[in-house]
């Protein structure tokens, strides 16, 4: 199965492509603090660029992957309108794919990478959990705990991480209350580590709580194209009416104009 798959839930626009070998291919636009993201601008080509340079025409294709975050809003309405369109003008498969599940699988999957960040390492007792944490601006942040899922013997793709609280949006200073919500859960879990944009935003909020956040340049902060492909692969094909941006919360846009609306006025 060839599958093009994108994510534009950050400020960053990722796009992968899975080849029928599973080989996995990328390209990324990765803007500075002061640029403005380029996801309107830069997916389509970006998309482009990697299938011309992997010799796989648009109509090779068999199902387009995209990111629904939650994230930014415009970003999450580029993506998931361009992946729709996609989906409609070639007659593939379409499937969303949670970006904070996209996160935490990258370091549940993660192997030599999450080695090479000193995260590996679980001997002194119990699974390490992942949480999720994308920067949801207007000062607060998006966040999710996942921990690896049992997997059998016969299975032959690797599981991915089960979701132990859904994200939903936080004050940095409420960040501890992920873990509360975990421990409702009745899962024990030893060790935690902190990925995404917000990870690094709030870094001293999450080691005060013991959660570990890797070197604020580690790719695990980036949501992968590669791994929304690989996600995609292993799940079930929705219909397109159905692949919808994951807000979580009002727009920017719409919480901005009931600000400026007169005193009195209805909408």
């Amino acid at each position: 199965m060839i599958v093009l798959g994108f994510d534009t839930a950050t400020p960053s626009t990722a796009v992968g492509l899975r080849l029928t070998d599973d080989t996995m291919l990328q390209v990324r636009d990765d803007p500075g603090p002061e640029e403005r993201p380029g996801h309107a601008t830069r997916l389509l080509a970006m998309a482009a660029e990697l299938l011309a340079g992997a010799g796989v025409d648009w109509n090779a294709l068999d199902r387009i992957a995209v990111g629904v975050g939650p994230g930014r809003f415009t970003g999450l309405r580029v993506g998931v309108a361009t992946a729709r369109g996609l989906a409609q003008s070639l007659g593939v498969e379409l499937v969303g794919v949670s970006s904070p599940r996209a996160l935490a699988t990258a370091v549940v999957w993660g192997g030599s990478r999450v080695a090479q960040e000193g995260l590996a390492d679980t001997s002194n007792g119990g699974a390490r959990g992942v949480i999720a944490v994308i920067d949801a601006r207007r000062g607060e942040v998006f966040a999710a705990a996942y921990v690896p899922a049992d997997a059998s013997a016969m299975d032959h793709e690797p599981a991915l991480p089960r979701e132990l609280t859904a994200p939903r949006a936080f004050a940095p200073d409420d960040l501890g209350d992920v873990l509360s919500d975990v421990a409702a859960t009745g899962d024990q879990i030893a060790r935690w580590v902190a990925v995404g944009d917000g990870a690094v935003l709030y870094r001293d909020e999450l080691a005060a709580l013991g959660i570990e956040v890797p070197r604020d340049d580690s790719p695990l902060h980036w949501v992968s194209g590669e791994t929304i492909c690989a996600i995609a692969a292993s799940s079930a094909a929705e219909a397109i009416d159905t692949v919808l941006p994951d807000y979580r919360r009002r727009p920017d846009a719409e919480v901005a104009l009931e600000g400026a609306a007169p005193k009195g006025a209805s909408g």
